[in-house]
């Protein structure tokens, strides 16, 4: 049988950050379940034991150094090593750019980018001493191919992807492998801390999020496939994987025309909102 894992996850008290908790600990992985909600990641943790796997709560708010510093104190007191760490934790947002406030735009980053950073600045270390580790960075479809009207978001998200590209690049001598995860929407929780003045946006995204063809569980089948076998690009979605394709062997002129085309409702909509 495979050695056990430990991993620890962020954003694991719900939506995907919990599908991947249930995944790696379905494979032999211990999971350490961080988050800022104590009592749903409490559950979650309930939930995995229930179903024979290993796993504890750890309070963490990626925001903060001094509370990364305590998880990481308290992992070393449990474990013998940290094979994994998995930046689940974000945040969405949906704006025009002439609208969205700046204090919006600092909130998605602190989260989304400098709460990987963060956690990244002091697990790294750990990796390296220990002469091991992986990282899998969540960021998403919309830091490839963005869509109109969320680009703090996507922002936020191409980071993540140019961070994470940075990280395979600089740890590679260090025998520290790097992947980030690009799901396109699916059925999840992001919604719900989804910050936006566009009444007409959030309904659309929820649409977007209903019709997906894959679920949380199915993207974290994917996440742990892909890590498996130390591939940096984990994409999920068949439609996303073709327009960026589409993106990196077409002129861009071509590529702009196709996907302006398949934002027209989009945008119709929203102009109607504002006049």
């Amino acid at each position: 049988m495979k050695s056990k894992q430990h991993v620890v996850i962020t954003g694991a008290a719900s939506g995907l950050g919990k599908a991947l908790a249930l995944k790696w600990s379905a494979m032999n992985a211990e999971v350490c379940v961080a988050d800022i909600n104590q009592q749903a990641g409490e559950q979650v943790c309930e939930q995995i034991i229930a179903q024979g796997g290993k796993a504890f709560f750890s309070a963490c708010d990626i925001t903060d150094p001094t509370s990364i510093k305590a998880l990481t104190h308290d992992l070393q007191s449990r474990w013998p090593q940290i094979d994994l760490l998995i930046n689940n934790a974000g945040v969405a947002s949906a704006d025009k750019i002439a609208a969205e406030p700046i204090s919006q735009w600092r909130w998605v980053m602190e989260i989304n980018l400098f709460g990987i950073v963060n956690m990244c600045q002091q697990f790294v270390p750990i990796f390296q001493q220990q002469g091991f580790g992986s990282i899998v960075n969540v960021a998403s479809q919309a830091g490839l191919t963005p869509i109109p009207f969320m680009a703090s978001y996507n922002a936020s998200k191409a980071a993540v992807v140019s961070l994470s590209e940075t990280l395979r690049l600089e740890l590679a001598d260090d025998n520290i492998n790097v992947s980030v995860l690009c799901p396109g929407f699916f059925k999840t929780n992001l919604g719900t801390s989804l910050r936006t003045q566009l009444p007409t946006m959030e309904k659309l995204l929820g649409k977007l999020f209903d019709k997906s063809p894959i679920d949380a569980t199915q993207v974290a089948n994917i996440a742990y496939q892909g890590e498996a076998n130390k591939q940096f690009l984990l994409l999920t979605h068949q439609q996303g994987k073709r327009l960026y394709q589409l993106k990196r062997l077409l002129p861009l002129r071509w590529y702009f025309t196709i996907v302006l085309k398949q934002t027209l409702r989009l945008r119709q909509l929203l102009r109607e909102e504002q006049a």
